[in-house]
């Protein structure tokens, strides 16, 4: 997972309500299990209006959502073709929760912020301004304005490191889990091989 803790430039805004996670990223490409190239198959029912704000060919690292963004099913798919569409941070009042922390776990940021701050972003959207996020500081700097953005702690040591669940475990607690290893080495040797006890 790449580590994330500054994402600057402009946003996409997407004002729409409840957008979840079939129209992020439909069911018929659910056989789909690579994660590289699924931005292709992101919003693929709404890309035929020629309205729509976002496109495969998408650089700007920034989502300013609607509320509810990502509800519905639990696929984790949809964070995968977001991130492969180049969105770092996602800004909505709310998230569909298990969406939410699949964002985590992918290396997105998601940031709930109150309606009228949202709705202020948006207008830079629209203006094509740049907007700062700043992970360690967990703040949103726009032209107009700078916000603050709360997010609990290991959450954020686990962007600004890159860790996946695994790595956090192993960065936080490989000492003990060597320590244990060792100890069931001499205590139970017959549940390793003669490979794990050279190692």
């Amino acid at each position: 997972m790449r580590a994330l803790s500054v994402v600057e430039g402009q946003a996409v805004s997407l004002p729409e309500a409840d957008v979840d996670t079939d129209i992020i990223y439909p069911a018929r490409f659910l056989l789909i299990t690579a994660k590289k190239g699924l931005g292709a198959y992101a919003f693929a029912d709404r890309r035929t209006d020629p309205e729509f704000p976002i496109h495969t060919d998408n650089t700007r690292p920034i989502l300013i959502a609607g509320p509810n963004f990502g509800c519905g099913s639990s696929r984790e798919q949809a964070p995968w073709a977001l991130d492969d569409l180049s969105f770092r941070v996602l800004i909505a009042e709310s998230f569909g929760e298990i969406f939410y922390g699949n964002c985590f776990r992918n290396g997105i940021l998601p940031i709930r912020l109150g309606a009228a701050i949202v709705a202020e972003l948006r207008g830079e959207a629209v203006r094509d301004a740049v907007i700062r996020v700043d992970l360690t500081a967990q703040t949103v700097a726009t032209p107009s304005g700078l916000f603050t953005f709360e997010i609990a702690e290991d959450r954020r040591e686990a962007l600004l490191n890159g860790w996946n669940d695994t790595r956090r475990i192993l960065a936080l607690h490989g000492d003990d889990i060597a320590r244990f290893e060792q100890g069931q080495r001499r205590s139970a040797a017959w549940l390793w091989t003669k490979e794990d006890m050279d190692t």
